[in-house]
């Protein structure tokens, strides 16, 4: 099957969305996870007085990673799939988390370069057509020295992880997939791991589109090699030294 991006995608997480969160709770660590790589962010004092933006939020729980380590932050969560949004929205949030219904790629005409103190982006970017794009956009909405996480699948350099992965999708994922009725976007997700960046790749990525101090950490379980935390700082432009 082709990739699915843009429109597509987004309307395969709209039919996915009333399924989502039972599905990811089924899975070992996936909210420990996301909690780990949002304490990676290294946001201070619980966040207070600092704006964060997290990028394909879908049903709020990277949101509520988020806060978990930074309670006192300003959150603003995006997705480009209206289904998954509202299954988020429809959550109780504190009064300083907001939502915005956009695709990541329309955010430069929507939201002020320069706002925000940190980026978190969880399970993003493999499922864009641009990444080098949208990281030029990330680091333009960012302040000097601002912080990004990734966490993303991206599998490490040995045939293990790529055949674990394989193995875990063909006996677990595909097949829950299917039974919620799900089982082209859950196709996609084999594939788009498969196809996406390995781990040098994507650090080297991010250090090439303005991100310094880039590092790329593990996650434990049975996601050892398959899902990373990716952390870096972006770049100042000329003019933006202070």
């Amino acid at each position: 099957m082709t990739l699915l991006r843009g429109d597509a995608l987004s309307a395969a997480f709209d039919h996915g969305s009333a399924a989502y969160d039972r599905l990811v709770a089924a899975s070992p660590g996936y909210h420990a996870h996301l909690r780990r790589s949002a304490r990676r962010l290294g946001l201070p004092e619980d966040g207070r007085g600092l704006r964060v933006l997290d990028l394909g939020c879908g049903t709020g729980a990277s949101t509520a990673a988020l806060l978990a380590v930074a309670p006192n932050a300003r959150i603003t969560g995006v997705d480009a799939s209206a289904g998954m949004l509202d299954r988020a929205a429809a959550k109780s949030w504190p009064a300083d988390v907001d939502f915005v219904h956009a695709p990541v790629e329309a955010l430069a005409g929507l939201l002020r370069a320069g706002t925000f103190d940190a980026v978190f982006a969880g399970y993003l970017f493999r499922n864009l057509a641009d990444p080098d794009r949208i990281l030029g956009l990330v680091r333009g909405l960012l302040r000097p020295y601002g912080r990004l996480a990734v966490h993303e699948y991206t599998l490490g350099g040995s045939p293990v992880h790529r055949a674990v992965w394989n193995a875990v999708c063909s006996t677990i994922i595909q097949p829950a997939g299917r039974l919620s009725g799900d089982a082209r976007l859950y196709r996609h997700l084999r594939r788009s791991v498969i196809e996406f960046d390995t781990v040098p790749v994507f650090a080297e990525r991010l250090r090439r589109n303005g991100f310094a101090d880039v590092r790329a950490l593990p996650l434990p379980g049975w996601q050892t090699g398959i899902t990373h935390t990716f952390v870096g700082r972006a770049t100042p432009g000329e003019g933006e030294r202070s």
